[in-house]
């Protein structure tokens, strides 16, 4: 089974009146507000500008396929002086209680128009970051002289305060697509992350790890959940959208690499009990780019899925699409998490 694209697409695109998003909008974070009845989008975004700076904006819908934006502003940014005070990226929503988790890809330092080569130096890496100190005379921490990503951890109540929580990866390792499930298990966090570890016995890709956690920013080391296999996931893979408990287990979709760079999406379902166990796997992906806002943008050939909301039944996927614009795609959840299931690992 397929997901069906919005006959609308794209639900959301770059703002020429803003100058901090008139470049790109892409991979959100959208969870549907019950008591108010309204998807909210939380999105990255970024301006034109050469330093390439990246913050969130923030948008609702009623039916969640128009979107308004809420705000001229973004409504959260990168903190100077902070592990994320270059750039944040790709959110992904997870509600517990009356807190909604942000976790986030960030960088020390803006990442400049990455997509042009060559890079301009003193664009991605500042003057300040070009040596072993900072402007104080300190050592630079590994992950601002590299300027490698860092995750982070923020939470908020109503999408207007926000509350930082810093690393919620260790400093010393590449890691995104950080994604927390919806609940504890046997009263500790669940995360699912990349990193991008060197050197670990048969694994050749960036790959799918998740870690067990009592204090959710203990950075103890993650075992191995899946890495790629099939012909559309042979560069790399990583988590997408936050776990949807299901009568089957846990489902979520994540996105694989080929060697052309093209990126697809596929689906898991994990055990209810022990998602450190995959109960079933899609061999074939169940989405590619083909139309042209997928096909050409600053990356071409991306679809890149952020975030689900089930609602009435269907499935609402959302996803960054050639690291421009915001897509919409939609499936029967029932119909979809059962032909999963026929691909029992």
């Amino acid at each position: 089974m397929k997901l069906t694209k919005h006959k609308i697409n794209p639900v959301l695109s770059p703002e020429p009146k803003h100058g901090w998003e008139n470049f790109c909008v892409l991979n959100p974070a959208v969870i549907y507000d019950e008591e108010r009845q309204k998807f909210v989008m939380l999105y990255r975004a970024a301006g034109d500008d050469v330093r390439h700076k990246i913050a969130f904006g923030l948008a609702e819908s009623d039916d969640g396929v128009n979107f308004t934006r809420m705000s001229d502003r973004p409504v959260f940014s990168p903190a100077n002086e902070e592990p994320d005070g270059g750039c944040v990226e790709d959110p992904r929503l997870t509600k517990m209680g009356d807190l909604y988790y942000i976790t986030y890809a960030s960088h020390a330092y803006a990442p400049g128009q990455y997509w042009l080569e060559p890079y301009v130096e003193g664009v991605t890496k500042p003057p300040m970051y070009l040596d072993e100190t900072d402007i104080r005379g300190e050592i630079m921490p590994f992950y601002a002289k590299e300027n490698i990503t860092v995750s982070c951890l923020a939470v908020t109540k109503n999408f207007k305060t926000f509350k930082r929580f810093g690393r919620i990866t260790e400093a010393c390792v590449d890691d995104r697509d950080v994604v927390l499930f919806p609940q504890k298990i046997d009263n500790k966090f669940v995360l699912l992350t990349r990193p991008k570890f060197k050197g670990v016995p048969g694994i050749k890709m960036p790959s799918i790890w998740i870690s067990f956690r009592e204090d959710i920013l203990d950075y103890k080391a993650p075992e191995l959940l899946i890495s790629g296999k099939e012909w559309w996931e042979t560069q790399r893979i990583g988590a997408g959208t936050v776990p949807i408990l299901t009568d089957y287990g846990w489902f979520l979709l994540y996105h694989g690499v080929d060697d052309n760079g093209i990126y697809r999406v596929g689906a898991l379902v994990l055990d209810k009990d022990h998602p450190q166990k995959v109960i079933a796997r899609t061999k074939n992906f169940i989405m590619e780019p083909d139309l042209k806002f997928e096909t050409e943008g600053i990356y071409n050939g991306c679809v890149f899925p952020t975030a689900t909301v089930v609602k009435d039944g269907t499935l609402y996927v959302y996803y960054g699409c050639g690291d421009k614009y915001v897509g919409l795609a939609t499936a029967d959840f029932d119909a979809l998490v059962k032909d999963v299931m026929k691909e029992k690992v």
